[in-house]
């Protein structure tokens, strides 16, 4: 019988946890996160009563462990629980439910939030590379995120939602067979677009979008610009096509209403980097479950956030 891959040693031994996150974000033997000494100025402490993965650097006399600099640091959770959660999130198509990993977890609501909200932000995209690129396709659209008016309590409805009228604006810009980067923006405007085109798509690439009247300038600045018609119920030409951009937001907004149900706006960016991160290291890609989480966990260097910082932003839900 096949073994759960989540009985491995790493997900249920917290030495072997250490081992395995170590061997990841220290590929060249360990750094100081105080003074970026290296391994022949680290020393590893083993007291009886140390605790595990304790260094010390005598170039400067800090001591630290891997969890010092990343999104680990001042977690009380075992190393091991968070690798278990780190899978699962990359695993888990349409995401993991915060209910989901506190009953799991056996934590507390606030711990769970904040835990799987550190991991969104290790999963943030932080190339600066544009996507596309000659002979490459660009699938560019937007979408909206937020309940349907007839859906809410009579108290809360508004009569002036119509349409997108009081949603968030969600941007994506997919690479055929390649990466995709979303952002969530105020409204779909020439101005707010543009920004984001002129730092996320190669101008080399061919754009393809719908019949929106924001690309047509726009798209002039591209090697070519072919747009489909949805109000005149076309969707494929030949090879013209949003589709893929397309089945991006179908997955997205299956995970938001299915498996979170409601989302903070507030918040919102940190769920697109999560949906973004799977799509863009998905099995198709020759990226499977266990090397998406080794490349979650390379994100995890430099990246630190608190609490306070964390739930200071909440905001009003999407639901």
């Amino acid at each position: 019988m096949a073994k759960s891959i989540l009985s491995e040693e790493q997900f249920q031994n917290e030495e072997a946890a250490f081992e395995y996150v170590e061997a990841r974000l220290w590929p060249q033997g360990p750094v100081c996160p105080s003074c970026g000494a290296t391994d022949e100025h680290v020393g590893a402490l083993k007291g009886k009563t140390t605790r595990l993965g304790l260094r010390k650097c005598y170039a400067c006399n800090a001591q630290f462990t891997v969890r010092i600099g990343t999104i680990f640091e001042g977690s009380h959770l075992p190393l091991h629980l968070w690798l278990q959660v780190i899978h699962l999130m990359c695993a888990s198509k349409k995401g993991i439910s915060t209910r989901q990993i506190q009953r799991m977890l056996s934590c507390s609501m606030k711990t769970a939030w904040f835990l799987t909200h550190r991991i969104r932000e290790a999963m943030q995209d932080g190339g600066l590379e544009p996507l596309g690129g000659a002979g490459k396709v660009l699938e560019a659209d937007s979408t909206y995120i937020g309940g349907k008016e007839k859906n809410k309590h009579v108290g809360k409805r508004d009569a002036a939602n119509i349409g997108g009228m009081g949603k968030a604006v969600v941007h994506a810009i997919v690479e055929r067979n390649g990466r995709v980067r979303a952002h969530h923006i105020p409204k779909v405007s020439r101005e707010n677009l543009r920004p984001i085109l002129n730092t996320h798509a190669d101008r080399a690439s061919a754009l393809m979008t719908d019949a929106a009247g924001e690309y047509r300038l726009l798209g002039r600045e591209f090697a070519s610009h072919e747009t489909v018609n949805h109000q005149a119920d076309e969707y494929v030409r030949g090879e013209v096509h949003s589709n893929t951009v397309e089945g991006y937001f179908s997955v997205l907004k299956r995970g938001l209403t299915g498996t979170y149900h409601s989302v903070s706006e507030a918040h919102l960016h940190r769920y697109l980097a999560e949906f973004s991160f799977r799509y863009s290291n998905r099995e198709k890609l020759g990226v499977n479950d266990v090397a998406r989480t080794d490349l979650a966990l390379e994100g995890f260097k430099g990246k630190r956030l608190t609490y306070r910082t964390t739930s200071g932003e909440r905001g009003a839900a999407l639901s």
